[in-house]
């Protein structure tokens, strides 16, 4: 394997084409992961804070994923691209992540459990910090993230081995990918703001576990089921060979990176390639960086913005929060509605307004200006609750107005989304000339712009709120932001493709955890 520049080149024996009812079930697989992953931004940074870890603290918990993505992915990418199994190439590693996300999920589900049967205190006002459930939670919540990106990488670079090589196909397949990843995310949105599920598994609500952990439980056995189905599926409806790839290598003195034997090459490739990078690469890398600081404390945050400031409830104290919990995780699901059209239409959206570069800008405006929009509606919950205070009334739920308001943001927001999903990924495959059936170095040059930005909001957005007197609008702010000059950069930088229509037609639709 050799990295030079912009070219991130694997030389391996095509496998041969398989028919496209063989791509599907692979592709299938996102709905489970997406599934699970819908949950974990909808439910875990409430659950979180009722284990009594503050709000300030709650983002460093999200450090998981960003730090797992920047190591796990690329060894995973290296290593089955270079896997000579005689299970195959992607399918052990699959399999092995699989494995991990059912261990992972038993952990935080039963966390409150297990740390109530080694001395935590009852209670779930959210003030006193449950410890040894902390740290239950916290090592679950890691072994999830590193499942998640074991399971990733390899299903993408096992779909482009079943396409051969055809573009064609990989699109086709790389389109299925999409639309299971909004299937995922509807499900798990759905599920997450449904308050009665724990009633199909009664066993999970305990002393130490409250309808709401009991939910949560519920949903994630759902969620491990799912995806055990259908890798189970796969795995029977699509074999794959033990296929050793060979490899190329330039001479010593050509200044490309060699990959030698019996060493871990990854990251001294993947950062020597940063070195020499062109200039639309190194621009696409920045455009992207600034998007994911805008998307970042949303994604963080959007249901507990949703039930502290526009239901003005307050963790284990009533029962506004929590209804706001299930608003937000209802709008979630609306926005991966969106998302899912959205992603079909962008070849279509790409050509009506000029460009990939132009809708990329478009697409981030409209991110700043919902995120803007965050501060209006807070504005305008606050408002009509005092009113109703001052008119004798209990603390109320936020008018209809309000809450449709937030709900159309959520949906809107799916139109953004479906972009960042899809044009970054489609642009860092156009920049590099070539991009063999291995791409785990290629990915991870880009992963570098988004799980960088991930980890600098996880660190800074909790002291960064706490500084205006606390609540998710300061980051939000910083996040508007960051979109409109992502917007700017991607219109006035990125350099135009040389041909608009053949480019559209080579966006595939992605996502990173």
């Amino acid at each position: 394997m050799e990295v030079d520049g912009s070219k991130l080149n694997t030389v391996e024996s095509a496998p041969p084409q398989e028919p496209l009812r063989k791509l599907i079930p692979v592709a299938a697989i996102a709905a489970g992961v997406q599934f699970g992953w819908a949950l974990q931004l909808s439910l875990l940074t409430p659950y979180v804070q009722l284990l009594g870890i503050p709000h300030t603290w709650a983002a460093f918990i999200w450090l998981c994923g960003p730090i797992s993505g920047l190591f796990v992915q690329p060894i995973v990418g290296y290593y089955s691209d270079n896997c000579s199994s005689r299970f195959g190439r992607r399918r052990p590693f699959i399999a092995a992540g699989t494995a991990l996300v059912a261990v992972a999920v038993f952990l935080i589900g039963f966390a409150a459990d297990i740390g109530h049967a080694s001395g935590d205190p009852l209670g779930n006002d959210g003030k006193t910090p449950k410890t040894r459930a902390i740290a239950v939670f916290v090592v679950g919540f890691w072994i999830l993230d590193v499942a998640n990106n074991m399971l990733q990488g390899p299903c993408r670079a096992l779909l482009a081995d079943l396409s051969g090589g055809n573009g064609q196909k990989m699109r086709v397949a790389n389109s299925f990918f999409s639309f299971f990843m909004a299937v995922g995310n509807v499900l798990g949105y759905a599920a997450g703001s449904y308050t009665h599920l724990y009633k199909i598994f009664p066993f999970t609500k305990t002393i130490a576990c409250d309808v709401y952990c009991a939910n949560l439980k519920s949903c994630f056995f759902l969620s491990i089921f799912l995806l055990l189905t259908l890798t189970i599926l796969a795995f029977i409806i699509v074999p794959e060979k033990a296929t050793a790839p060979s490899q190329t290598e330039p001479p010593e003195n050509s200044g490309h990176v060699v990959a030698k034997k019996g060493k871990i090459p990854v990251f001294g490739e993947l950062f020597g390639a940063l070195k020499d990078l062109p200039r639309p690469m190194r621009i696409l890398l920045l455009v992207t960086c600034l998007n994911w600081i805008a998307w970042f404390p949303f994604l963080l945050f959007d249901t507990d913005w949703m039930g502290k400031e526009v239901y003005g409830g307050k963790v284990g104290e009533g029962k506004l929060y929590n209804h706001g919990v299930r608003a937000g995780a209802l709008g979630l699901m609306l926005s991966a509605v969106v998302l899912g059209c959205t992603s079909l239409a962008l070849e279509f959206l790409a050509r009506g307004l000029g460009g990939v570069k132009r809708l990329w800008g478009i697409a981030n405006f409209l991110l700043a200006v919902c995120l803007a929009m965050t501060v209006l509606i807070t504005k305008l919950a606050e408002s009509t609750r005092r009113h109703a205070i001052h008119s004798g009334d209990a603390k109320p739920p936020p008018v209809t107005g309000v809450k449709v308001g937030a709900l159309a943001l959520f949906a809107v927001l799916g139109i953004p989304q479906a972009v960042t999903f899809s044009i970054p990924f489609a642009l860092a495959s156009i920049f590099s000339s070539n991009s063999g059936a291995g791409q785990g170095l290629s990915l991870g040059v880009l992963n570098l712009a988004i799980v960088i930005p991930q980890m600098v909001v996880s660190v800074l957005s909790g002291p960064w709120d706490d500084l205006f007197g606390g609540g998710n609008l300061p980051a939000f702010v910083v996040g508007a932001v960051a979109a409109a000059a992502s917007g700017i950069l991607a219109i006035t930088m990125l350099p135009s493709l040389p041909s608009e229509v053949s480019s559209a037609k080579a966006m595939t639709v992605g996502g990173f955890h």
